[in-house]
């Protein structure tokens, strides 16, 4: 394996859009000691914020204000452009599960990151002016390996001591540091954030696999309170570019308890529910996250983040068979972490209910991820409809065709939770299976005041373009 990187960056992360400029933040890591290069907008230098040190890297934030006459930043010698207008036509793209659970930082670099690189040519050609990613932007599975604390997590959770678990801190950090300098320093992903601003969501690999659905011995814990801290730390630190002391600007609840965000762009409402900082066993959101969910209005167009699929076939009656398996059982907090687990089942009426309260505004769309698959959904019809895309596994290499045809015959029992509203899943554009098992992302276009959506799909190609 080659040696961790100790320089990435600049990686751009969307703040606000002004009338007359983007406000954005711009990431980059060094060797500890060395101030990072010059950065300049309209002439004007820019100084950098220290945020953090960790194994002999720094990592530094520049806050830019990019005027829609000159949008144009140059660092160390480079001049990158940046879409700063977002009132006319728009391209965003949307990309989730950003690696494996297992052996990811050992891949090799040209067959991970080939849709990474598709989406950089199609940037260079026409370029982005924003990206959602939706979840799982690391898999941070194995950063409790090596420690003999975690090494069985979290099947075992021993008790610890306070020196030992000041231990175990420097070690999580350094495994989460190496795994996001490892991963946002991959081709195609570098130079696609350079110039394309990020808003990320996170999802359990960003943690631990099944995070929140898991034991709650093993989360309440002591060990498992550390661990959350610093997949926390380190989230807002790469995901944002940011710290503690950021949160009452960027997310909804100023304390921190859920890290839901909202942003409004002309024309375009744009909302990520936190999955799961409050989640548990029988909970997904808490009520700083349910208030951000209550005070979004919608608009013209809302795109809503859901890092776990809203509108899915009925799994309940998987989880239900599993469970009455011994064997099967240790799935259990896989399907627990799906809305429409028998745990969740009237949080996910309610998230259903506010998403069609918004619709009263405008369309809505809702985003996800998290099941290494492509295919969308609708719940309704005429003016209450609801669609909701499915782009999963930029990274993540496609589970077999099996998996995708099982998953299609159970859609095909169908789905009702909201009396009178049915949930159906659909074939992409193009296809004729309910679900594609190829390496995906989305793109999002605004035309003339008209949303669409196309799948570029890793051997299929890109789909026919869906209205919405």
């Amino acid at each position: 394996m080659t040696p961790i990187p100790d320089r990435i960056g600049p990686i751009l992360y969307f703040r606000a859009a002004e009338p007359d400029a983007l406000r954005v933040a711009a990431l980059v890591a060094r060797p500890e000691g060395e101030t990072p290069g010059d950065m300049e907008v309209a002439g004007t230098p820019v100084i950098p914020q220290l945020l953090a040190t960790c194994e002999g890297r720094a990592v530094w934030r520049y806050d830019l204000t990019l005027p829609h006459g000159s949008p144009f930043y140059g660092f160390e010698g480079v001049e990158r452009r940046v879409v700063t207008e977002l009132s006319g036509d728009l391209r965003i793209a949307f990309v989730s599960c950003n690696g494996e659970e297992h052996g990811d930082l050992g891949r090799d670099a040209s067959e991970r990151n080939v849709m990474w690189q598709r989406l950089l040519g199609q940037h260079q050609a026409a370029p982005y002016a924003l990206m959602l990613m939706g979840g799982d932007q690391i898999y941070a599975d194995e950063a409790t390996h090596g420690h003999p604390l975690t090494e069985d997590w979290p099947d075992r959770v021993p008790d610890a001591t306070p020196a030992q678990l000041e231990e175990l801190e420097t070690h999580l950090r350094a495994r989460f540091f190496e795994r996001y300098l490892r991963t946002f320093s991959a081709p195609g992903f570098t130079e696609v954030s350079a110039e394309v601003p990020a808003l990320c969501v996170w999802d359990d690999h960003d943690i631990c696999d099944g995070w929140g659905s898991l034991r709650r011995d093993a989360t309440s814990s002591a060990i498992g309170q550390l661990l959350f801290r610093i997949a926390r730390e380190t989230y807002l630190l790469f995901q944002h570019g940011a710290t503690e002391a950021d949160i009452p600007d960027l997310f909804l609840d100023p304390e921190g308890r859920s890290l839901s965000w909202r942003h409004e762009l002309p024309g375009l409402t744009l909302l990520a529910p936190d999955l799961r900082s409050e989640r548990g066993r029988r909970q997904v959101m808490g009520t700083a996250g349910w208030h951000g969910v209550e005070t979004t209005k919608g608009g013209p167009q809302t795109f809503v983040v859901s890092s776990v699929p809203l509108l899915g076939p009925r799994l309940s009656l998987v989880e239900s068979l599993m469970m009455a398996i011994p064997r099967m059982q240790k799935y259990e907090d896989d399907l627990r972490d799906q809305w429409q687990s028998h745990a969740h089942r009237e949080e996910w009426r309610r998230m259903l209910s506010e998403v069609l309260r918004m619709r009263k505004a405008g369309p809505i769309t809702v985003l996800s991820g998290e099941i290494h698959l492509a295919t969308r959904a609708e719940m309704g019809s005429g003016p209450e409809q609801i669609h909701q895309l499915v782009a999963s596994g930029i990274s993540h290499r496609a589970p077999p065709q099996a998996y995708a045809r099982c998953l299609g015959a159970l859609a095909g029992l169908g789905e009702a939770p909201l009396p009178g509203r049915p949930i159906r899943i659909r074939p992409l554009p193009g296809q004729v299976t309910r679900y594609v098992a190829e390496r995906n992302y989305l793109r999002l276009e605004r035309r003339g005041g008209q949303w669409r959506a196309i799948w570029e799909l890793e051997e299929s190609g890109p789909t026919p373009a869906m209205a919405l």
